[in-house]
């Protein structure tokens, strides 16, 4: 594996037409728009609560109603896609 990935495509004008530029490392330049920037890599983050997980209603599991939270106010409840005949359930 090299140290060094390429972008798919100009963060400015969208354009795939991109070159690695003589700045140095992770500098690249777009022909296209004549833009050139620097790609670097900060770091990773620190995980964080994201919520619970949206129940999906299948024909073999039904979907359970959602507890709110203690003092929330009740909220109303989503409607179930039933699945199609003879198909793929969405």
């Amino acid at each position: 594996m090299s140290g060094r990935a390429a972008p798919f495509y100009c963060p400015y004008c969208g354009d795939e037409d991109l070159r690695p530029s003589e700045e140095g490392h992770g500098a690249w330049e777009c022909t296209a728009c004549s833009r050139a920037f620097r790609l670097s890599f900060l770091g990773l983050l620190a995980p964080r609560d994201r919520g619970p997980v949206p129940v999906i209603a299948s024909p073999s599991v039904p979907a359970s109603p959602s507890v709110p939270a203690p003092g929330a106010p009740a909220a109303a409840a989503a409607p179930v896609i039933a699945p199609r005949e003879g198909g793929i359930t969405p």
